[in-house]
């Protein structure tokens, strides 16, 4: 009896004791403040008007949370309306994009501190904004919004505006989706505070996140819209590379929200960036003539960890709130070779290896041969790389084969290449002075020991606009 009375007393004891521990309080979830269906990464102010009409139809209409990012505020771009230029100009390109993403309702907006740089080459983009830190801010952006979606521009070169900027931000938000899942990158803002509530907390709380698909659009001639719709300019070596790429939306749609098409809510979204091309809306309103707003908004498929389609909706297959595990891709492999290969440098080399890395080799298959475009009269700057993997030194002779009217500038044509050496040549072409605007084949071969080692062609596009500096 006494130890049954025993017994019972110390089970009383252990649980009044276990009932009197603190207990913590239970983790406070993400801010849901900042939660994003989609987050869009760009380069500049105005850009998003490329997709605004998309824009407007899934924040008004399919109250979609959306968020975005600009990587440069656009201080290297003109003024079409004032004097103001450089930070200053920049400065008022920041108000310009929250007033016309606050028309159709997005507030979350963030600018990264990397300056405009026109030209056509993105690793001079991306080295201008110092790759690494621009994609540690990108990744802590993806990792506080956790969208469901990303878009962007898309990370190729192509004929248009081809703006480095343009494929810096594609390159950057491509490895930010691969990225912001991995707990081993930028682990700092992943680390828990020591105290959340006190100061000088060195590590920021957040928590890896695996977006679920990826999507790009394109600066290309062949998109047509207000910028740009001229038929004559459409390769004729190709189809047009967004035809099946991706999922393309209507214009012409009216807004059940507003009343109105999506072609009219492009133009009224245009006229906030006054600085640039802003008058493209003015005037279309002033006319009512929506024309050059009402071509389809065209998106290229990406990638999806969670499956659909690549013509469907941009939302296929997503269900809001579920987390996806961390989806690895490949990364670079270097390929094993013992011959003396021949092909084109920076940037289309990087490109190569960089979809292979990030599984979107299918980018690829949209400009099967690479392209540039350059102004009469101009000189094209085409890098070209030899790579001899073999065990002994080789001199390699280069030839090219150009059209009527074009010129081969570059100084040397042999050139010594050392075993398990990479050499890089800067080929110089003069392109015509004069003629009739319209597309060109340029061909190099390579030469060593009396084979021919590989062949190099670039279709140029020749006319009095639409190529920013190289």
């Amino acid at each position: 009896m006494n130890l049954q009375i025993a017994a019972i007393t110390l089970s009383i004891f252990v649980l009044t004791a276990a009932a009197e521990l603190p207990k913590a309080p239970s983790l406070l979830p993400p801010d849901t403040r900042y939660k994003a269906d989609l987050l869009l990464i760009v380069a500049h102010p105005d850009d998003d008007v490329v997709i605004g009409g998309y824009l407007a139809r899934a924040s008004l209409d399919e109250h979609k949370r959306i968020a975005v990012i600009y990587c440069t505020t656009g201080d290297g771009g003109g003024n079409s309306v004032g004097f103001e230029a450089g930070r200053s100009l920049g400065e008022m390109r920041i108000i310009e994009a929250r007033r016309a993403l606050q028309s159709i309702g997005i507030e979350n907006v963030w600018f990264l501190d990397g300056h405009d740089t026109p030209g056509q080459d993105v690793l001079w983009s991306l080295d201008n904004w110092t790759h690494g830190r621009a994609l540690d801010k990108i990744v802590r952006l993806v990792r506080l919004t956790r969208p469901d979606v990303i878009a962007t521009w898309l990370p190729d070169y192509v004929v248009g505006e081809n703006h480095d900027d343009h494929q810096g931000a594609g390159v950057l938000a491509t490895e930010a989706f691969d990225t912001a899942g991995d707990p081993t990158r930028f682990p700092e803002q992943v680390a828990p505070p020591r105290n959340r509530q006190g100061m000088m907390n060195m590590t920021e709380g957040l928590h890896p996140w695996q977006p679920k698909k990826l999507y790009y659009f394109t600066d290309a001639f062949e998109v047509f819209g207000p910028y740009w719709h001229d038929r004559q300019e459409l390769s004729p070596f190709r189809k047009n590379i967004v035809d099946g790429a991706g999922p393309a939306y209507s214009q012409t749609d009216i807004s059940p929200s507003r009343k109105i098409s999506y072609a009219k809510l492009t133009a009224d979204y245009q006229t906030f960036y006054l600085t640039q091309e802003g008058y493209l809306g003015t005037d279309a309103i002033k006319k009512n003539d929506f024309r050059y707003f009402e071509y389809p908004t065209h998106f290229i498929f990406g990638k999806s960890v969670v499956g659909g389609s690549v013509a469907g909706d941009i939302f296929e297959n997503v269900r809001p709130g579920d987390a996806c595990p961390f989806a690895p891709v490949p990364g670079y492999r270097a390929a094993k070779q013992d011959e003396v290969t021949f092909s084109l440098g920076e940037p289309w080399a990087f490109y190569r290896e960089f979809w292979k890395a990030h599984d979107i080799e299918h980018i690829s298959n949209l400009l099967p041969v690479p392209e540039a475009a350059v102004r009469f009269g101009n000189t094209l700057h085409i890098p070209l790389t030899i790579r001899n993997a073999t065990a002994g030194a080789t001199d390699v002779t280069l030839t090219s084969h150009l059209p009527a009217g074009w010129a081969d500038k570059t100084r040397f044509a042999v050139y010594p290449v050392r075993a398990g050496e990479v050499y890089p040549v800067q080929a110089e072409i003069a392109a015509p002075a004069a003629g009739k605007r319209g597309w060109h084949e340029l061909t190099f071969d390579a030469e060593a020991a009396g084979r021919r080692v590989g062949t190099v062609s670039l279709r140029v596009y020749l006319s009095n606009s639409g190529a920013l500096p190289q």
